[in-house]
């Protein structure tokens, strides 16, 4: 019986993202990947044409629906009357705490993201950018609305800030312990005290 094509690259991308977040993208090698996931390179080569490629769809398959749900969560939000601050930021916050929870890898991903933070790889953030900047730019133009007192240098070093807060409390790696409640009730508290504090934060004067 053939393995699908569909199982044999999804054990590529799973590999390929536990090995990234453990030993970065340069220290992470194909061979490494190779093995892990139990293919050949002919295999990885077929699926992504190059580690360059490999890197990209890591980040493609996570946060391809991420955007989706933060848009929609932002146009749910704007749709309504009563469209607060706090809404577009939920809209912002709420779907990448349930990537950063989700049971099928999603704090490796998370790890993973935050080397692409610190790792000074060009192409990749030219990646990030042409395919995820724009939604950014959504939710700017979204924050600018309830926020006119600040000029577009002003906001964007504000939504910095908030977003490198949003990484941080993705990690889960903080003062704050889980006990006594669920993992979904902990992320809840996690985005109200998130929102309370980025929402004063972009207001201040």
């Amino acid at each position: 019986m053939n393995v699908p094509h569909f199982s044999t690259k999804q054990r590529i991308l799973d590999s390929a993202e536990a090995l990234f977040a453990r030993h970065g993208f340069a220290g992470a090698s194909l061979r490494q990947v190779t093995a892990s996931a139990n293919v050949n390179l002919a295999a990885v080569n077929y699926h992504f044409g190059s580690k360059e490629n490999l890197i990209n769809e890591v980040f493609r398959r996570r946060l391809d629906e991420l955007n989706a749900q933060r848009l929609a969560a932002l146009e749910a939000a704007e749709a309504r009357p009563e469209c607060r601050l706090e809404d577009i930021l939920d809209a912002f916050v709420r779907p990448a705490l349930a990537l950063s929870q989700d049971q099928k890898g999603g704090s490796g991903f998370v790890r993973v993201l935050a080397r692409a933070y610190a790792e000074h790889n060009e192409q990749l953030r030219k990646f990030l950018h042409d395919n995820y900047g724009p939604a950014l730019k959504r939710f700017a133009a979204a924050f600018a609305r309830f926020l006119p007192q600040l000029d577009k240098q002003e906001l964007y070093w504000r939504l910095d800030i908030v977003s490198g807060a949003l990484t941080y409390a993705m990690a889960d790696f903080g003062m704050i312990k889980r006990r006594g409640v669920s993992e979904q009730q902990h992320r809840d508290l996690t985005a109200e005290h998130l929102i309370k504090f980025a929402a004063a934060g972009l207001k201040a004067s």
